[in-house]
């Protein structure tokens, strides 16, 4: 079950983070607001599935929301923290381009990083009732 909620939130988190690097490469913006641009747009579509498969079990969308902060805020910002610290620390992967096989390979890498160590944390909350345990409370 971690290993499917780290899946379902690397899914929201790959998209955001693809996107946002490559509308912040694609426009030349710096490091700095490509990655807040990434960061955020992780976060947004992380939220956006986990509120899509909540607002399907007939609740209201403020409690759709309720629940998607409490199961993916810990899970993004880990997976986040930990994808962004690789591309930080990768040499030459913040300047790499669009056209460079290290900008896709650093960021695929990075997101495989952010996976593994991110399932723990998962497992983690849904074995003390937190999380995508919170989720499962509303598929049917």
């Amino acid at each position: 079950m971690a290993a499917r909620a780290t899946l379902h939130c690397l899914t929201g988190c790959a998209i955001g983070e693809v996107l946002g690097m490559v509308i912040g490469t694609a426009f030349g913006w710096g490091n700095m607001p490509t990655t807040v641009l990434a960061i955020a747009l992780a976060f947004f579509f992380g939220y956006s599935l986990t509120l899509r498969s909540v607002l399907k079990s007939g609740v209201d969308f403020r409690t759709a929301f309720r629940v998607a902060l409490a199961a993916d805020t810990l899970s993004i910002a880990v997976m986040e923290l930990i994808d962004n610290g690789v591309i930080v620390l990768w040499p030459g992967a913040m300047d790499a381009m669009l056209s460079d096989a290290l900008f896709w390979g650093a960021l695929a890498i990075s997101l495989a990083v952010a996976f593994v160590v991110t399932t723990p944390v998962n497992k983690w909350m849904i074995g003390r009732g937190k999380g995508h345990a919170v989720v499962h409370r509303y598929h049917h």
